[in-house]
């Protein structure tokens, strides 16, 4: 994979892999993240698409923004499409990048012709007890004493915290992890616990009408594995799941994951 082009649109840290002439592939990562995540993934995808990562607002080596709220998000990555000429892509979103994805489809159907969520909660009342070190760097009143004095050891920890399996944390990821302000980390899961309370996920891609692929690992620690089967109500909606894969397919089984999203973009590309 070489990566080609990198570029900063409407407030937007963007990089794109592959050749620009295939068919587009967006990929939105989850809260507190960054486009790195999707780095495993990458170089399957770009053999076959026109990969583009984005680092959401406040996320990665994007700038702050004053809200997080995930419509304006939506906003905000639709602003990038719309610069770069493309309609009705593809588009993955990883955890949170899910809503993103969703809300993004909901307000502009004319940019997205499928949608695949990984580890995407589908409703709060699948959201498990969080593992430890979330809960302590993430919840006052040790959060935000904790989060700018944070090490490199104690991001992988709280990275690998949500895994089932043993996954390789770059110092890239790392380095863009540590660049996310713990306001803005509060401010993001609010806004991701708010879209998800005024109506469900599935509810919403059901309105939608579009291909749907929902990858969930069987070990997921932070939405409970079997609330996957709330995407069975999706019409057109595909569940893939994965076994003894935790929160992060992208670093746990990036093979895999790489392997159903080209088969579903192959298929949701012939679908009229």
């Amino acid at each position: 994979m070489s990566e080609y082009d990198v570029e900063q649109s409407h407030g937007i840290h963007v990089v794109h892999d592959g050749p620009r002439q295939a068919p587009p592939l967006l990929l939105i990562h989850g809260s507190g993240a960054s486009g790195a995540f999707w780095g495993p993934v990458v170089p399957a995808l770009a053999g076959h698409h026109h990969v583009i990562r984005v680092d959401l607002p406040g996320c990665g080596q994007s700038p702050p923004a004053p809200s997080y709220d995930v419509p304006l998000q939506a906003a905000r990555v639709a602003e990038v499409l719309d610069d770069l000429g493309l309609r009705r892509i593809a588009v993955a979103g990883h955890s949170s990048g899910g809503y993103v994805a969703t809300a993004l489809a909901e307000q502009r159907p004319d940019l997205v012709g499928s949608l695949a969520l990984i580890s995407s909660g589908p409703s709060l009342d699948a959201f498990l007890p969080q593992p430890f070190i979330l809960r302590v760097l993430l919840a006052p009143p040790l959060g935000p004493l904790l989060w700018p004095r944070r090490s490199d050891a104690m991001i992988r920890s709280g990275i690998r915290a949500t895994a089932a399996r043993p996954v390789d944390v770059s110092d890239d990821l790392v380095a863009d992890l540590r660049r996310i302000t713990y306001r803005t980390t509060r401010a993001v899961l609010r806004g991701n616990a708010a879209y998800i309370t005024e109506r469900s996920v599935p509810d919403r891609l059901a309105a939608l009408e579009l291909p749907v692929l929902a990858i969930f690992g069987t070990a997921d620690p932070r939405w409970e594995p079997s609330s996957a089967h709330q995407y069975d109500r999706v019409p057109n909606a595909r569940i893939e799941l994965l076994p003894g894969v935790g929160h992060l397919p992208l670093l746990e089984a990036p093979e895999a994951t790489g392997e159903l999203l080209l088969d579903f973009t192959a298929q949701a590309a012939d679908t009229p």
